[in-house]
C-alpha cells in the first residue's frame, strides 16, 4: 500500500492544468452502451475510479481500448452478459450509472451493492423509482435485479435531485418509446456533459442545464467523439491549497463558470481567486479572514444541489477555515459522516469543535504540525493532503489509493508546483 511522505511549509505556485471531471467520465462512459457504433472519449481522466468502470464494461464484453493517456475508445457492439461483476462494481459508486443504459440496451441487469467512499448512508431508491416508472420491475433479494419488456417515457418526478439517479433515468428515457419529463433533476456540470455529449449522438433532450428535462425517445444512438470538460473539484481542491500556502497559482482551462458558487463561499472563508477567460487566478499571501454574517453573527458554509455548494468540497472547506482568522459553522447536510475526518485535523492542531455527524465549529487560524494520518475518503484525502502541505514539519498520508480514485498523479503535479511530496510504497 502506497502512502505519502510530505514535508510542509513550502507555497505552492506556478501554472498548471485540470484533468477531466471523474464524476463526468463514469456516466459518459456508461452511456457508451446506448449505441452498438464506437465511442471516442477525449480528456478521460487517469484516476483509480475510471479504470474500475473501465474493467466494468470490459467484463461485459464491451471493446475499451486506450488510444493514448486521456483518450478511449469504446465500442459496444457485443455486450455479452447483463450480471456485473460484484468485485468491480463493489469499489466505486459511480458504477450505479451502469443500472440506465444496460437496462436500455439489454432488457435486464443484476446489479450488486455499489461501493465508493463511507461518508454515511448513500440511497438508491431514487434510481429504481425513476427505473420502475419508466416500466421496469425491480426485485431487491440480495442484489439488485431489473428487467422490462420496453421502456416507456413517463412524467417523473424525482423524489430527490440526485446526480446519479438523474443520469440514470436520462439514458434509460433516451431509447424509451415516447416522452419523458424528468423534474427535480439535477442538473450539475457533469450531468450536463452527459445531455451534451447524448444529443450529439442523436438523443432528443431538451432543456440541459435546468432541472427539468424533455427526453424523446429515439430508435437508436450513434457513435462519435466528445471531450470531457474539466474538474472543477479539482479546481477548488487546488484554489484552497494555494491560498493556504500562500502561493501565487494559475489554473487553466479551468471553466470559470462552473466555479462561481466557490467563489462566494471560498471569499466568506477569506480566499480570492478571479477568472482571466477561461483560466482562474489565485493570488499570493492573501489575508485569509472569514467574513462574518450581517451584524456579526457566526456565518455558516453549507453544501447544496447545484448551483449550490459541492459536498465534494466540503472537507476542503474545513480545512480552509482552519487557516482563516474567524469562527465559521460548517454544515454538511447531505452525508452524515464526511466530517468524521475532523479528528485528524485536530491532531494536527486544528481548532475544530465537532457538534454532531453534521456540523462543526472551526476556528481560525491554528497553526498545523506534521503527523501521521489515513485518508478515508477522496475529498477527505486531499483535505488532509492539503492541511499536510501547510503544516509545519514532515507529514505522512496512509491509504492513498483513496486520493488516487479522484485525483490524477497528484503528487506529480504538486512536485512541479514546488510541494515537497513522495510516494513511497510499503
Amino acid at each position: 500500500m502506497d502512502k505519502f511522505v510530505i514535508e510542509g511549509g513550502h507555497p505552492i505556485s506556478g501554472t498548471m492544468r485540470l484533468s477531466g471531471n471523474k464524476n463526468a467520465a463514469l456516466p459518459l462512459l456508461a452511456a457508451c452502451l446506448l449505441t452498438d457504433e464506437p465511442v471516442t472519449l477525449h480528456n478521460v481522466p487517469n484516476i483509480g475510479d475510471v479504470q474500475t468502470m473501465g474493467e466494468l464494461l470490459a467484463d461485459v464484453g464491451v471493446s475499451v481500448e486506450r488510444l493514448n493517456t486521456h483518450t478511449w475508445r469504446v465500442h459496444a457492439r457485443d455486450v455479452c452478459s447483463s450480471a456485473l461483476s460484484p468485485q468491480l462494481f463493489g469499489l466505486i459508486r459511480g458504477s450505479i450509472t451502469l443500472a440506465g443504459p444496460m437496462l436500455a440496451r439489454l432488457g435486464q441487469v443484476q446489479l450488486p451493492h455499489p461501493g465508493g467512499d463511507v461518508i454515511g448512508r448513500r440511497r438508491v431508491d431514487t434510481h429504481f423509482l425513476a427505473l420502475n416508472a419508466l416500466g421496469a420491475e425491480v426485485d431487491v433479494d440480495g442484489a439488485f435485479r431489473l428487467q422490462s419488456q420496453g421502456l416507456c417515457g413517463a412524467d417523473i418526478l424525482l423524489d430527490e435531485a440526485s446526480v446519479t439517479a438523474t443520469e440514470n433515468a436520462i439514458m434509460a428515457a433516451t431509447l424509451a418509446k415516447g416522452t419523458t419529463i424528468l423534474r427535480n433533476a439535477a442538473c450539475e456540470p457533469h450531468v450536463q456533459d452527459l445531455c451534451l455529449m447524448l444529443r450529439s449522438f442523436g438523443a432528443r433532450i431538451e432543456g440541459i442545464g435546468s432541472n427539468t428535462l424533455v427526453i424523446q425517445g429515439v430508435d437508436r444512438l450513434s457513435g462519435g467523439e466528445y471531450t470531457i470538460g474539466p474538474d472543477y473539484m479539482e479546481a477548488g481542491s487546488y484554489i484552497a491549497l494555494a491560498a493556504v500556502t500562500g502561493g501565487e497559482l494559475l489554473i487553466e482551462n479551468a471553466a470559470p463558470e462552473h466555479l462561481r458558487m466557490v467563489k462566494l463561499v471560498f471569499e466568506r472563508l477569506g480566499v480570492r481567486f478571479e477568472a482571466r477567460g477561461e483560466h482562474v487566478f489565485v493570488p499570493a499571501e492573501q489575508s485569509m479572514h472569514i467574513v462574518s454574517d450581517v451584524g456579526g453573527a457566526v456565518p455558516t458554509v453549507y453544501d447544496a444541489v447545484w448551483p449550490g455548494f459541492p459536498a465534494d468540497l466540503m472537507s476542503i472547506a474545513v480545512v480552509l477555515a482552519s487557516q482563516s482568522q474567524g469562527t465559521v459553522l460548517i454544515h454538511e447536510k447531505m452525508f452524515e459522516s464526511r466530517l468524521y475526518f475532523v479528528d485528524k485535523l485536530i491532531w494536527m492542531g486544528a481548532r475544530i469543535v465537532l457538534c454532531d455527524p453534521h456540523r462543526c465549529v472551526v476556528m481560525g487560524p491554528s497553526p498545523l504540525h506534521g503527523d501521521e494520518v489515513e485518508s478515508p475518503d477522496i475529498r477527505a484525502g486531499m483535505a488532509l493532503l492539503i492541511a499536510a502541505l501547510c503544516a509545519e514539519g514532515e507529514s505522512v498520508i496512509r491509504n492513498v489509493r483513496q486520493i488516487d480514485r479522484g485525483y490524477e498523479h497528484v503528487e506529480d503535479k504538486l512536485r512541479r508546483l514546488g510541494a515537497r511530496i513522495e510516494r513511497v510504497t510499503t
